[in-house]
């Protein structure tokens, strides 16, 4: 069930030159900016060419460049009145620090390095995540990490560019960013709100045995599956598509630990403490009481990212989501209740797919994301008809992004997605 490194060589060489030359049309890309990505790339790529070779690369501490600093134009500075924070903690505290623009108005390049650079997140899976955020939340080069924004276009776009409907932000994308089930946000259906954190989530989270390495992988996936089984024993609205279950839940649970851990030279795998979560979440405790203060996410002082060369890549991903869906093959039931607690009704694979694919041959290879990556491209155009003014652009957009992942994983082809099979579960509105 191994990824073959050499896919992680072939994603960063296409997140190198493919991504900015197809993605980035019109955008204003400095020279230096290109040079920045491209060594950058080319040092990661070395490193795993080296590994598929036989020979080992010791990855080294190296304080200076892991940590990340909260002073000077990386101070912390609360959201203004007019800023943008949404559901996701991750791109709130980077805004928060001047990482990403305060406002809380992204464009793709900015959300691909600035992941990169403070999470070692995989250029592969920062440019996607970047892109896929513009096509269903944006106006294809630019989106808002929160709410609506405040002006037609995000960054001064005009409609005459035959890109814009009326961009959402990432708040209101429930089933394309945030899914039921999720470790610290409440489903949709059960409280109007999937976008706040939901303290009691939360405080259930942090009352989770320790792993070896506090908050990690395995805390993660044991609170995952507790999660879902209150999602279905309570929500009668409670959904699970291809994305979310094979792609967006597995991501909010793995990305916790794999990205606010604290990578010290005594801890090089990461180690994720409460009081770093908390901070990074935007909670505090006051007088025995947890508190959440919404949008106001830092970082922890002295934290360290992933070490360099060791970035957090799609391969990477795809291989600890496929493990768990082998140790947990519960968290990989697609269906949903039918109204009412303790419905759920599964949908069959091979209908889905046209039988390209069934129960069995789900969990073999990369089969289980690839399928997701496939119906976030095939179920595109109907969940963006009337979100964007060119909806054949916009698919193209995300076509262009996902091609070469697809690609790389040694993906099946698939043609079809009987979406109206989804029709008997009445929380699967917008459904991808």
């Amino acid at each position: 069930m191994k990824v073959s490194l050499l896919c992680s060589a072939t994603l960063f060489t296409w997140a190198t030159f493919a991504f900015p030359a197809n993605l980035l049309k019109g955008g204003d890309i400095s020279e230096a900016t290109l040079a920045e990505i491209t060594s950058l790339t080319e040092q990661i790529t070395r490193d795993i060419e080296a590994r598929s070779q036989g020979s080992h690369v010791k990855r080294a501490f190296n304080a200076a460049a892991q940590r990340i600093s909260t002073t000077g134009e990386h101070r912390y500075i609360a959201p203004g009145p007019n800023d943008l924070r949404g559901p996701c903690p991750g791109l709130n505290v980077m805004a928060n620090h001047g990482y990403l623009p305060r406002n809380g108005m992204s464009t793709i390049l900015q959300m691909t390095t600035a992941s990169t650079e403070v999470f070692g997140m995989g250029l592969d899976l920062s440019a996607f995540l970047a892109v896929y955020s513009a096509v269903m939340a944006g106006d294809l080069n630019s989106f808002s990490i929160g709410g609506k924004p405040k002006s037609n276009g995000l960054l001064g776009l005009t409609s005459s560019l035959g890109l814009l409907g009326e961009p959402q932000g990432l708040s209101a994308s429930h089933n394309r960013f945030e899914s039921d089930g999720s470790p610290t946000r409440a489903d949709l259906y059960s409280t109007g709100d999937p976008v706040s954190l939901n303290l009691d989530q939360f405080k259930q989270l942090l009352s989770m045995p320790l792993g070896r390495n506090g908050i990690d992988n395995n805390v993660m996936t044991a609170f995952r599956l507790k999660r879902l089984r209150h999602s279905i024993a309570t929500n009668g609205h409670y959904f699970s598509g291809p994305v979310t279950c094979f792609a967006l839940n597995p991501a909010t649970y793995q990305f916790t630990y794999r990205f606010f851990a604290n990578h010290t030279a005594e801890n090089p795998e990461g180690y994720l403490d409460a009081q770093t979560l908390m901070t990074f979440q935007g909670v505090t405790l006051e007088n025995g009481e947890y508190k959440w203060s919404p949008g106001q996410e830092r970082f922890p002082e002295n934290w360290y990212r992933r070490f360099i060369g060791d970035e957090y890549t799609i391969p990477s991903f795809t291989a600890e989501a496929i493990s768990i869906e082998m140790a947990h093959p519960e968290v990989i039931r697609i269906g949903g209740n039918t109204g009412q607690p303790n419905t759920f009704t599964g949908v069959d694979i091979d209908d889905l797919t046209g039988n390209v694919l069934n129960a069995q041959t789900l969990l073999e290879g990369n089969n289980s994301v690839c399928f997701a990556f496939t119906a976030a491209q095939l179920a595109a155009p109907d969940i963006l008809g009337g979100l964007v003014g060119n909806v054949l652009l916009a698919v193209q957009k995300l076509t262009d992004a996902l091609t070469p992942i697809l690609t790389a994983l040694n993906c099946p082809e698939i043609t079809q997605y009987d979406a109206t099979l989804f029709k008997a579960f009445p929380g699967a509105g917008s459904a991808l």
